[in-house]
């Protein structure tokens, strides 16, 4: 069966859509001064505003913002709140110490509970509900695999980690051809625009200006220059995240790679009654390319995967128009996922870029002579990774020697992309790697393919 047209396709995303309208601020109008500007309103930039609010109220706070609040990864994303470390811990524990990494996996999982504790105190709407993780193995290989998963959550710890039957899988979310699963309590599912819309809202109750529309144009020391005028401050931090290559000099600095969505009609009672999701668990497999997905409160289903994941010279189209073979493919997958949905209509299609080092690792980074600070490339794992950053930054901002400025991540560097075609050609190569090792798996290969294998090393993953 053919999967018909999304309704919508673009248009930022489905959550900032659900939102109807929301006003815009008005842009920068003239040059100005402040203690902190603060390039970019999306989860980095908002967490870092508020947390310095709160640790100095004196501070005078502007962010700056090239559409509106959220219109990133922000409001796109496929609302996972969280714990993973990006770029796994091995890497880190070779330069850091084991016990370094245990220490900023300890803080990624109590950052869940922090975000969820600050929805509450402020009254953000964010429609979480912490029902953890559920990883499905669908084949053999996928099955093996997550032995090593256990393995690794018990090392580093991630805490809670539950190996689970292909029953007990089953019984928790109904997902066709089911081999096991892997369970592990640090995650909610949010509503991610709520989220991004209601963190501006309690930054501008702190006093916190935030400028829309206003595109930055350049970064320097003590200076943020847009197109309307130039803010000047002591401290300048950048959280700019996929959109990072449009600044000058920073082309191969991340690559932006592309991630698609899709989200369901409502499906009917019985639909429910048979996959059960009763949880609200985020839900994701164990493909090298995988998908993710979440149950919303009103019975639809949001399904992610890479789709198209790097355009030539690092091009993206910002308003999230995503292709046919894209959406189509995703459209099949949640019906491979779930067959009883049959043909329940996908009511939106969109995209969005990530931002992705040369090591796969996210970073945070200040500079105390200059006061030049950012912090990002998350690959996809930003949405509880970004209150930690911004604790982070805030920490460094204000001098504050804390647990959390001494966590690996700080400080950590990476090399720049390869010039093109390389950086094309390599992305391209990479992807059809991992698509070929699953399309292995799924027919009959009981291991992890070696080709993933050799993806992985090229990749620096």
């Amino acid at each position: 069966m053919t999967p018909s047209a999304p309704a919508k396709n673009g248009d930022i995303s489905f959550w900032m859509a659900d939102l109807g309208h929301v006003p815009v601020s008005e842009p920068l109008a003239t040059d100005t001064e402040a203690d902190v500007v603060i390039v970019g309103a999306g989860y980095t930039g908002l967490w870092t505003a508020y947390y310095l609010a709160e640790r100095d109220p004196s501070l005078s706070i502007v962010v700056l913002e090239q559409h509106r609040v959220g219109y990133g990864a922000s409001g796109r994303n496929g609302g996972w709140l969280t714990n993973t470390i990006t770029g796994g811990h091995d890497a880190y524990a070779a330069k850091h110490g084991i016990e370094s990494v245990r220490a900023f996996q300890h803080e990624l999982n109590a950052t869940v509970d922090e975000v969820l504790a600050v929805c509450v105190r402020e009254g953000i709407d964010a429609e979480a509900t912490k029902g953890g993780s559920l990883l499905v193995a669908r084949n053999e290989a996928q099955r093996r695999r997550i032995a090593k998963y256990v393995d690794h959550a018990e090392k580093w710890p991630e805490e809670g980690v539950v190996e689970l039957s292909a029953a007990e899988s089953r019984a928790r979310v109904n997902v066709a051809e089911t081999r096991g699963g892997l369970w592990q309590p640090h995650c909610a599912r949010i509503h991610p625009a709520k989220l991004a819309l209601g963190l501006a809202d309690a930054v501008r109750r702190r006093g916190v200006r935030i400028y829309e529309n206003t595109r930055v144009t350049d970064i320097v020391e003590g200076e943020a220059r847009t197109e309307q005028g130039t803010v000047r401050a002591r401290h300048v931090l950048r959280a700019t995240e996929g959109f990072t290559t449009r600044l000058p000099g920073k082309k191969r600095d991340w690559l932006p790679l592309n991630s698609s969505m899709i989200i369901t009609e409502p499906l009917t009672d019985d639909m429910w009654a048979e996959i059960g999701w009763q949880g609200f668990e985020t839900l994701e497999d164990l493909s090298h390319v995988y998908a993710y997905a979440q149950r919303t409160p009103d019975g639809r289903i949001a399904i992610g995967g890479r789709g198209t994941p790097y355009h030539w010279a690092s091009r993206f189209d910002a308003d999230g128009l995503t292709d046919e073979s894209t959406w189509s493919s995703l459209s099949a997958l949640v019906r491979e996922w779930f067959p009883v949905i049959g043909d329940v209509g996908v009511a939106h299609t969109w995209s969005g870029v990530l931002g992705v080092p040369r090591n796969w690792r996210a970073t945070v980074q200040y500079d105390t002579a200059t006061g030049l600070g950012a912090a990002g490339g998350y690959v996809g794992t930003g949405v509880t990774a970004t209150n930690l950053a911004g604790r982070t930054l805030a920490d460094l901002v204000t001098g504050s020697d804390t647990a959390i400025t001494r966590l690996p991540w700080v400080g950590q560097r990476t090399r720049k992309w390869e010039p093109e075609p390389l950086r094309w050609v390599a992305t391209q190569v990479i992807y059809g790697a991992y698509r070929y090792a699953d399309r292995a798996e799924f027919h009959g290969l009981n291991r992890t393919s070696g080709i993933a294998r050799i993806a992985d090393f090229i990749s620096g993953r």
